[in-house]
C-alpha cells in the first residue's frame, strides 16, 4: 500500500481536519463518508472530494472494498459502536477523543484492536501543539528538576457555544465534559509528567446553563433571542438553558498520580475568555505557558548549577494549520503510522486512561466529592526496567 484511502464517519465541527488527509497525488486520499446530515454530506462533497461516495448509513461505508482507514469524528457516545464496528470490517481506525465514554467501552475497543491486527490511533492534537511539545522537551532536559505538582486552570470561553446548545449538554451522550473537553488535559498531564493518575476527588456542579427552558426550543425562534446573554444565532442550535442539561458547567479536580505528583484541574464553561493555564513544579523550578500572549516562562531555584543564575521566556512560532498548526501533524502521523507502522505521539491505553480519570471524576462529583480509585484495567502496556511511561 503507498496511500491511505479513507472513508469518514462523522463530517460535522471536527471534519475541518479532513482536508489535510484527501492529498490525491500524496500518500492518503478521501474516497467516501457518513454522515445521517445529508446537508452535511452535501457540503463535504463541496469541500473535499465531489468523486467520493456519501452515505447516511456507516455500515454501508464500511463494506467498501476502497476504503482502508476510517476516522471516527461522530458524537462521543457513538464512538465504540462505531470503532469496533471498523475493526471488525477490517479496517485501519483514527478516533477522535475521548475513545469512549465510559472505560468498559474502551476496554471493549482495545479488546477488538488487538483481535484486529489493525491500527489505531487517538486524536490528541494537543500532543502536537508547539506548546505543549516545548513544555515536555523542557521538563525533560531537566531544567525544573523532578516533577512534584502540577496545576491546569481551563477557562472556556464560548463554552455555551461549544457545549449547551447541542448534543454535548447531557450525560447520555457525553458522560460530563470531562471526557469531552478535559480528556485533552489529563491526556497532556499524563504525556508531560509520564505517569497515570491512580486516583481523583472532584467537586463540579451545573451553576450557570440548563434551566426549565422547552427542549425543543431552538434559538432563532425563541422570543428572548434579543435578550438572551447566551443565544447562538450562527447555525440551528438549541436553547442552552433547556431542561435536558445536566453535565456541569464548572468543574475542580484533584488527582494523585504514580510517583506521589499531585495534580489540579479547574473547568470553567461561563468564562468571558478563553485559556489553558499549565503549571508545573519541579524540585528545581517551575514552568508556566501563557497560551494568550503565546509564551513559556521557566522560573528557576538554587540549585547548585548553572540554571539557578537566569529565567528563561520562550516565544512560540506560528505554525501553519489549525489548531496552531496540530492539525496537519496528527493526521500526517496517522498515514505515517498506518503506512510504515511508525509509531505517534499517543498510544490507544492513553486513550483508555483519559477516559478512565475523568469518569472516576465525574463519579466523585456526583458522589459529593468522594476519592475515586482509577482502573486501568487489563491493556496497560508492560514496561521493564523502566520508571516512566512510552510516552
Amino acid at each position: 500500500m503507498k496511500q491511505v484511502r479513507l472513508g469518514i464517519i462523522g463530517v460535522g465541527a471536527r471534519s475541518n481536519i479532513v482536508e489535510y488527509w484527501h492529498q490525491p497525488g500524496g500518500r492518503s486520499v478521501v474516497t467516501g463518508a457518513a454522515d445521517v446530515n445529508l446537508k452535511a454530506l452535501s457540503k463535504f462533497k463541496d469541500a473535499i472530494n465531489s468523486d467520493a461516495f456519501v452515505t447516511t448509513d456507516y455500515r454501508e461505508l464500511l463494506a467498501r472494498e476502497d476504503i482502508d482507514a476510517v476516522v471516527i469524528l461522530s458524537p462521543d457516545h457513538l464512538h465504540e459502536e462505531h470503532v469496533v464496528a471498523a475493526f471488525r470490517a477490517g479496517k485501519h481506525v483514527y478516533c477522535e477523543k475521548p475513545l469512549a465514554i465510559t472505560p468498559e467501552g474502551c476496554d471493549r475497543i482495545l479488546d477488538e484492536w488487538k483481535l484486529s491486527g489493525k491500527h489505531l490511533m487517538i486524536g490528541f492534537n494537543m500532543r502536537y501543539m508547539s506548546m505543549y511539545q516545548t513544555m515536555k522537551e523542557i521538563i525533560d532536559s531537566g531544567v525544573i528538576g523532578d516533577i512534584k505538582a502540577v496545576w491546569v486552570r481551563h477557562f472556556v470561553g464560548l463554552g455555551g457555544f461549544y457545549y449547551y446548545h447541542d448534543w454535548h449538554g447531557t450525560r447520555a451522550n457525553t458522560t460530563s465534559l470531562l471526557l469531552q473537553k478535559a480528556s485533552h488535559d489529563i491526556d497532556v498531564i499524563h504525556w508531560i509528567t509520564g505517569q497515570y493518575a491512580k486516583k481523583v476527588s472532584s467537586f463540579g456542579s451545573l451553576d450557570y446553563y440548563g434551566g426549565d427552558m422547552p427542549n425543543d426550543l431552538y434559538c432563532p425562534d425563541c422570543e428572548r433571542k434579543d435578550t438572551c446573554p447566551d443565544v447562538s444565532l450562527e447555525r440551528l442550535t438549541q436553547c442552552a438553558f433547556r431542561e435536558e442539561i445536566d453535565v456541569e458547567d464548572n468543574n475542580m479536580v484533584i488527582m494523585e498520580l504514580e510517583g506521589g505528583i499531585k495534580a489540579s484541574y479547574l473547568q470553567c464553561h461561563f468564562t468571558p475568555d478563553y485559556s489553558r493555564n499549565y503549571t508545573f513544579i519541579g524540585t528545581k523550578g517551575r514552568i508556566e505557558n501563557d497560551d494568550v500572549n503565546d509564551v513559556i516562562h521557566v522560573k528557576t531555584r538554587k540549585s547548585g548549577t548553572w540554571h539557578e543564575m537566569s529565567n528563561i521566556t520562550y516565544e512560540m512560532k506560528k505554525m501553519p494549520g489549525t489548531h496552531s498548526g496540530a492539525d496537519p501533524r496528527i493526521c500526517e502521523d496517522f498515514i505515517n503510522l498506518v503506512l510504515d507502522n511508525k509509531q505517534p505521539l499517543t498510544s490507544p491505553f492513553d486513550g483508555r486512561m483519559s477516559v478512565a480519570v475523568g469518569c472516576a471524576a465525574t463519579e466523585s462529583i456526583r458522589a459529593g466529592g468522594k476519592v475515586v480509585q482509577i482502573d486501568q484495567g487489563k491493556h496497560r502496556p508492560v514496561i521493564e526496567n523502566h520508571e516512566k511511561l512510552p510516552i
